[in-house]
């Protein structure tokens, strides 16, 4: 008998979590990991639950109920780190030193993209880069569960193709494979569509977070419509326990450009002043909004907006969490933002949002969105020709109805929170089915 076999079913029974933020610099995808974490424990008290992470010191300080996985180690002793990890890193000093030595997101994406391609490209700095293709603790996983995210995407294809070869492995082995709070497309490149093609049609379960464009691509994909759910995103629930009494006072702000997000510098210009001036008339602070701090690529076009406001709150600091960022969320009336996953968070909470875009990849992340939640969103295009006037009209719409909207939004959050919940009980159902110490690691309590 093999030594994972040995022992009791508290032991034997492993969920083997894949994300799409190894680097854990993405305070929207923490959101995500936290909330699926806490399901996972309640449903299964004394399963182990890893997380696949290039930072184990920080996702114990920022989801303490996961355990890091290594993806070039297998499963450790429970309850440690591995042993090259000194264990007075963790908390806000892992934070801190982790700002100063991690290459900027531009570096690692193009790291990817070569990868990819196949081309010859120097390997990542140790503690950055993925690992092994195929991570070792998948060998002994019970479940492997692909958590939500847009990254099986064109804009992100060495994670999309890490985590098909993931679910393929699993599945050649036996092993149940999901995917939960997925964000799916755009995906014109043909060798992703041909792999996922391959690959998803045998996952045993699948949950979108939106119902425009993903299920349509499932269905292309060969993909059958019973093993498919809507559910909204899994950082739902997250914002929605940040949710406060009162009504906020400040325009939330944040814009992000990226080369998956092409912004100009009129556009850039036009929103500045728009939001300043908009919130000068209308007597409210602006609150910059942090939600990724790969790069600085939040800050660094967040920021310089903000010059010449009258009245301009304190960003979060770099090793700020994401409970911190939702708070500060609740403390606005309306949110201008480029960034999804800030729009999640205060949607959730009743607050509206003015959702920019400048791509295809955000354009399906906000109408998906708005489909979710109704009344409360407005979309802007930034090459409209009209921009400074549509962008200020949408800002004072949303203002005005931000008080009438915002139990419609809420009511629409715990629709999709329960539709969440509903989704993972699936995913429960089709492990404790079959697995005896599945069932062993949920009563065992």
């Amino acid at each position: 008998m093999g030594k994972s076999e040995v022992g009791a079913g508290r032991e034997r029974f492993r969920v083997l979590i894949d994300n799409g933020e190894y680097w854990l610099r993405n305070r929207g995808d923490i959101a995500m990991m936290a909330v699926t974490v806490e399901r996972l424990r309640q449903h299964w008290p004394r399963a182990r639950i890893g997380m696949l992470t290039c930072q184990p010191a920080i996702l114990r300080t920022m989801v303490p109920a996961a355990e890091p996985i290594d993806a070039a180690r297998p499963w450790g002793r429970r309850g440690r780190l591995p042993g090259w990890v000194g264990s007075d890193l963790v908390g806000p000093a892992a934070l801190r030193w982790r700002a100063a030595t991690e290459a900027p997101k531009s570096q690692l994406r193009a790291v990817r993209a070569a990868m990819v391609h196949g081309q010859q490209v120097p390997p990542p700095a140790p503690g950055n880069g993925p690992g092994s293709p195929i991570p070792a603790a998948a060998d002994s996983a019970s479940l492997v569960l692909a958590l939500g995210g847009g990254y099986m995407t064109d804009v992100d294809l060495y994670q999309a193709h890490r985590t098909l070869d993931l679910l393929e492995y699993a599945q050649r082995r036996g092993v149940p494979t999901a995917m939960i709070g997925q964000g799916l497309g755009p995906m014109q490149d043909q060798r992703l569509f041909d792999r996922a093609a391959a690959v998803l049609p045998l996952v045993d379960f699948i949950a979108l977070r939106e119902s425009r464009r993903g299920p349509d691509l499932l269905r292309r994909l060969g993909v059958a419509q019973e093993r498919v759910m809507i559910t909204g995103d899994d950082a739902v629930e997250f914002g929605y326990r940040m949710r406060r009494a009162d009504v906020g006072t400040d325009i939330g702000l944040c814009l992000r450009v990226a080369d998956y997000a092409r912004i100009g510098d009129r556009a850039r210009e036009i929103l500045g002043a728009v939001v300043r001036a908009r919130a000068a008339d209308l007597g409210a602070g602006i609150t910059p909004l942090i939600i990724s701090e790969y790069d600085d690529e939040d800050r660094r076009w967040t920021l310089p907006l903000l010059r010449g406001a009258t009245r301009v709150r304190a960003p979060i600091g770099r090793a700020g969490t994401a409970q911190a960022v939702a708070e500060q969320v609740g403390r606005c009336r309306i949110l201008v933002t480029s960034v999804y996953h800030l729009a999640v968070f205060a949607l959730a909470q009743g607050i509206p949002a003015v959702c920019v875009t400048a791509s295809q990849y955000y354009d399906d992340k906000f109408y998906g969105l708005a489909d979710m939640f109704g009344a409360g969103t407005r979309i802007v295009h930034l090459d409209d020709e009209a921009l400074a006037e549509t962008l200020t009209e949408a800002i004072d719409e949303l203002w005005q109805s931000a008080v009438p909207s915002r139990v419609r939004l809420r009511c629409r959050a715990s629709e999709q929170i329960e539709a969440s919940r509903a989704g993972l009980r699936r995913v429960f159902a089709l492990v404790d089915a079959s697995a005896p110490e599945a069932r062993q690691s949920k009563e065992y309590r």
